[in-house]
Formats: C-alpha cells, structure tokens, sequence
C-alpha cells in the first residue's frame, strides 16, 4: 500500500498483513510489472537454492530434448545413431552439451554438423551463465541479524520507552552499523480517505561503530512520539507496525548489508523487562545467553526448579 496514497481503501478486518514480510505473511501485489524473462535474472538470484537447481536443472533438460529431437529427425546424419531411439539421440545431445564426446556417435552430414555447433554454442553459453550466477549467489553478502520476537514498552531511566533488541549472529562484526525505526499507521484524511502514513521513531542510539554481539534499541516514547498514550487496542485499531531496518558494512566482505523486522500490536508488550544476558563466567570472560535473548525477567526459571 503507497505511503500517503490519497485513495480509498475498503474496509479490513482488525487482523492485518504486515507489510514487513518475515515469513509470517506479506502483501499481494496487483497491477505491477513484476517477474517474467526482462526480470529473470533477478529473480535466479532471489531463488532459494533447490528452487535454483531445479530451475537449472529443467532448462538443461529442455534444451537437451530440443537438440535431440533434432538429432532425431536426422538419425542418418548422426554415425551410431541409426535407428535409435529418442533417448539414444539425448544421450548424443548431453554429451555435445557437455563437451564429453565418448566417439560412439559423431555427426557426419551438414544438418547434424550445424545442429552439433550450434548446440556447441548455446552449451558454452549456459555454462558461462550458470557459472556467473552461481558465483553471484554466493560472492553476495547477507546479514545474519537475530531480532527479539517481541518488543515492550516500559519504563526505563525515567522514561517511558519502546524497547527491542538484536544482535549479529555471526562470528564476525558490522561496521558503521545504523538503524531506522519506523511506525506505518492507517489514518484518515480531513476529505475522508483512509491512507497509509510512515512516521520516523527516534531512538536513544540510531548508530554503532562496532555491531559485533547485542545491541538494545530503545524509542523514547514522549509527547512527540507516534506512540504516545497509545495502547495495544489503540495500536491494533490504527493498524500500526514498528519496521526496523539496520544496515552496515560486513568486515568479512567490506560490503554493505540490511537486516529488516517489524513488530505487529500483539508483539509488543508492556511494563516488562528483557531478562540479562550478559554475565561474568568463572573464568573472569564475560558470557552472553542466547539462550535468554527473547525471554523476559519474569520468565526465567527460579533457582533450584526443576
């Protein structure tokens, strides 16, 4: 949905998509020029890896019965082929494709020797394509970002805050870390429009130097904040989503990376306390809990329970 669109919208239920899509939903895009042969090598990159293998692997064996249809249709211009059948022809195809060439079949007239280059030709060109995109998908850069699956909103050295946390999931740092919190409320305009608003949160620290372990981001929630004096119905009323993104430069690849999360009404919690998770081990090195990093104070277990 445009930002400060001037449309009407109809009428939604209270339980709404987030526009952040993490995996617990998204939104259904109509109208728009998105996918298709002019976007496909964007989309290769996109693909998770079985879907990039699978891809690959139905265009090789597209191409391979093309060629061996056309083998086919000559089997007298193709030495060892004969009377064979179609897959003796895309066995003959694979290994032109491959460049393998085992001898027991060769073309020998100008319609098998044209097919054979330009198989040839279309072989050596998918190879350096396949290569390249495969070198992309792994020479990219990603973030390995863990965010709190809640935040809360409490009070904290005499303010009232809105409270997450994330921490780098891998055994390396990000630098020049920055972070950008934002609110999207549904609101109405004087002519009666129902539009779909951003509002910038400030935080405590928008900034990291050095984002190797955790790091508490904090939203002072005073007069001048969206969320002042709003409660969960209010939230859920307004359709209101906390977007979070952090970006930074990987120090393993010195190129610049993104994380992205939001926070929906029913994740936001209030008047309670992150549980610790940093402390001092027996050896004097200091420890960090993963193990608590989602969990709030009241939520550990006692001492001595079982």
């Amino acid at each position: 949905m445009p930002d400060d669109s001037a449309e009407p919208q109809p009428a939604q239920d209270a339980a709404y998509p987030r526009i952040i899509n993490a995996g617990r939903g998204g939104i259904e895009v109509r109208g728009r020029r998105d996918g298709g042969m002019d976007d496909l090598y964007h989309q290769l990159l996109k693909a998770s890896w079985p879907q990039f293998f699978g891809l690959s692997a139905a265009a090789f064996l597209v191409l391979n019965t093309l060629f061996a249809l056309a083998y086919w249709l000559d089997r007298g211009g193709v030495q060892g082929l004969g009377e064979g059948t179609l897959l003796d022809a895309f066995f003959f195809s694979v290994q032109t494709f491959g460049t393998i060439g085992y001898g027991a079949m060769a073309p020998r007239d100008i319609y098998a020797n044209l097919v054979v280059t330009t198989e040839s030709f279309v072989g050596l060109f998918s190879v350096a394509v396949a290569t390249g995109l495969i070198f992309a998908r792994v020479s990219r850069p990603t973030a390995r970002v863990m965010f709190s699956n809640r935040a809360v909103i409490t009070d904290f050295d005499g303010r009232r805050m809105l409270i997450f946390r994330c921490a780098n999931e891998r055994a390396n740092q990000i630098l020049e870390a920055e972070i950008t919190v934002s609110a999207a409320r549904q609101a109405v305009t004087q002519e009666g429009y129902t539009v779909r608003r951003m509002h910038d949160l400030q935080v405590v620290r928008s900034r990291s130097s050095l984002f190797a372990l955790t790091w508490m981001v904090m939203h002072p929630i005073d007069e001048s904040s969206p969320l002042y004096g709003a409660d969960r119905a209010r939230l859920t009323a307004d359709k209101v989503e906390v977007i979070v993104v952090l970006a930074g430069i990987d120090e393993t690849f010195a190129q610049r990376i993104h994380a992205r999360h939001s926070y929906m009404p029913s994740e936001i919690v209030w008047d309670r306390q992150f549980a610790d998770i940093l402390s001092i081990g027996d050896n004097g090195q200091r420890v960090i809990d993963y193990h608590r990093f989602h969990l709030f104070q009241d939520e550990l277990p006692t001492e001595g329970a079982s």
